[in-house]
């Protein structure tokens, strides 16, 4: 389906009625076929809808409207088309960054927030040069699979799932490629992400060499201290399509008492790193998985 947010026309797959909602928002490069395996795991319980954010996918690509409060626009306008008034939302990596944006707004019905590999509220710890290289990243096939080889997956993806990023990355308008390396990677949003109420579930590759595990942890964690942390034993930054599975459970578990009755907003408080490091709903500590690089991010 299509949907407009102002006058820009965004493609949506919509997919369950009659169930409690999951909103989708896709990373640099991605679209709402990066979601395809993990939504097609949460039917028939929930409600999916994903979102090809302007400027990829099969929505509109406008020459401009790439900032981060433009995109959390174009989603909360997506949302009250929708009618939705019970739903959580989850991000991955850019998609993390204007999902934390538009939670802070504490938008109406918003149950929980699940965020994953999401680019931090800070600025991209990444030199201007290295940024600037990013803009060509997804300029060729061969860009794009040297660019998933050697930075966004830790194991080979499956045939049809690299074709799909390739084919993804390649479609994005050229605005929407420069425009989050050299500006809304840089936003800063920090004190926005501190007003976040919701529950909120944070997940990590361990191998993320794009937002690692120890930039979430100095970054994130402490502007959102009553998130939980959960980290996937050797995984990248393509968890959708490196993990589907283990990340289908993930946000299931987590989703399902929350739909099933509106939750108390959560007032942050300070905690530990290690009682923040839990797997969702059990209290179990996550063992530490660090790396010599794992404290300076890595982008394409």
């Amino acid at each position: 389906m299509n949907t407009l947010s102002d006058t820009v026309q965004l493609h949506v797959e919509d997919l369950g009625i009659n169930a409690p909602a999951l909103v989708f928002l896709h990373y640099w490069g991605g679209s709402s076929r990066t979601w395809r395996h993990v939504t097609r795991r949460l039917g028939p319980a929930f409600r999916t809808i994903a979102l090809d954010q302007r400027g990829w996918g099969q929505s509109d690509k406008p020459s401009s409207g790439y900032t981060l409060a433009t995109l959390a626009d174009d989603a909360q306008r997506l949302i009250e088309s929708l009618g939705l008034d019970h739903y959580l939302l989850v991000g991955h990596s850019m998609g993390g960054k204007v999902a934390q944006l538009l939670a802070s707004r504490h938008p109406a019905g918003l149950a929980g927030l699940v965020l994953v590999a999401p680019s931090p509220p800070s600025p991209m710890r990444v030199p201007l040069a290295v940024r600037q290289d990013m803009v060509s990243a997804y300029d060729s096939r061969e860009s794009i699979l040297a660019t998933v080889r050697q930075v966004l997956a830790a194991s080979p993806l499956q045939p049809d799932d690299l074709e799909t990023v390739v084919q993804d990355s390649l479609r994005g308008a050229p605005a929407a490629k420069v425009a989050w390396p050299l500006a809304a990677s840089q936003e800063d949003i920090s004190a926005q992400a501190a007003l976040i109420r919701v529950p909120t579930l944070v997940i990590s590759g361990e191998k993320d060499q794009v937002d690692p595990p120890g930039v979430l942890r100095q970054e994130l964690m402490t502007r959102i201290p009553h998130a939980t942390l959960h980290i996937l034993s050797g995984i990248g930054h393509l968890s959708p399509l490196e993990a589907p599975g283990d990340l289908s459970d993930l946000i299931r578990g987590f989703a399902t008492p929350l739909v099933a009755a509106t939750p108390a907003p959560i007032e942050p408080a300070e905690a530990p790193p290690a009682e923040r490091d839990t797997i969702a709903g059990t209290g179990q500590r996550v063992a530490p998985h660090r790396s010599d690089d794992e404290d300076s991010a890595t982008t394409p």
